[in-house]
Parts: C-alpha cells; sequence; structure tokens
C-alpha cells in the first residue's frame, strides 16, 4: 500500500492530506482505475478537514487533455467527517455531476496517446452547494466560488496502453 500525499496551507493555517492505497504522489494509477479497466474510482483518504468545514466537494480532473481541462469526477456535499471515500463509490448523501464524457459519477483516466496527470482535488467548504445531481463543472466552480475554506489535491499518472 502507499500514501503519499500534497499539503496545501490556506491563510488560516488549515491543511488537509489526500492520500490513496492505490497510488502514491506522482505514481501511476493502476488500470483497474481506467476507463480501459473497471473503472472504478480509488480509495481516497481526507486528513486535516477544518472544524469549521460545513461539508466538501472532490473534483477529478486532467490538465493534459488535448482539448484542454478534462472533468473526471464531480461530487460535492460530502459530510465534512467523512474521512474516506471507498474504492468504488461516492460517499452516502453526497451528489455527484456530470463528467467531461457526459455521464454522472466517476470517469477514469482514458488518454488518447502519452501520459496524463489526473489531479484528485477535495475542497472544503464554509455551506452546501446548492446544485442538482448532473450539474456540470463550470456550476460546481461557480457554487463554490468564495466558499472554499481549505484544500488539498493527490497527483496521479496515467499512460495509454
Amino acid at each position: 500500500m502507499f500514501a503519499a500525499a500534497i499539503l496545501v496551507a490556506f491563510a488560516g493555517g488549515e491543511k488537509m492530506k489526500i492520500t490513496s492505497s492505490a497510488f502514491q504522489e506522482g505514481g501511476a494509477i493502476p488500470e483497474k482505475f481506467s476507463k480501459n479497466g473497471q473503472n472504478v474510482s480509488p480509495e481516497l483518504r481526507i486528513e486535516g478537514v477544518p472544524a469549521d468545514a460545513k461539508g466538501f466537494a472532490v473534483i477529478v480532473d486532467d490538465p493534459d487533455a488535448p482539448g484542454g481541462l478534462f472533468t473526471h469526477w464531480l461530487v460535492w456535499n460530502i459530510d465534512p467527517k467523512t474521512t474516506q471515500i471507498a474504492e468504488g463509490s461516492a460517499p452516502a448523501g453526497a451528489a455527484q455531476g456530470k463528467n467531461d464524457f457526459g455521464e454522472i459519477g466517476y470517469g477514469g483516466p482514458q488518454p488518447p496517446s502519452g501520459a496524463h496527470r489526473y489531479y484528485f482535488k477535495v475542497f472544503a467548504l464554509n455551506g452546501a452547494l446548492d446544485l442538482k445531481p448532473g450539474a456540470r463543472r463550470k456550476d460546481v466552480d461557480a457554487a463554490m466560488k468564495g466558499h472554499i475554506i481549505a484544500q488539498g489535491q493527490l497527483m496521479g499518472r496515467y499512460s495509454k496502453k
């Protein structure tokens, strides 16, 4: 098992640590978690959610996609007491948005060529997001604006097989 993370500090000094047993920071994402594999989300562990967080959101994206930033997963209104998101699932009570594959839920890596970076970002929020399931990335980004109190991320790489 691997565990690595990036810590992101904010003005208030809060830090969130994001890890996974599936891959380490900057490491290879196993094929199981790709569109070519079982297309299930990897397990994520979250530490350091600020005490005043009212919830958090998870966004997974690929900045190396040929058409620009490609969103693979949008999940929000996650209970701030959540410390682990199990493999292949979204937390109970959370809402999921439409990824750039046009599907609701997780869509794993599927680069057209070469190696791409995939960022698993967690945002601690000072309130719930008033969005319906199936919302798109632009709506989630707009709803989070001004409400992010801490952030953490984990980056993995995946290459076309």
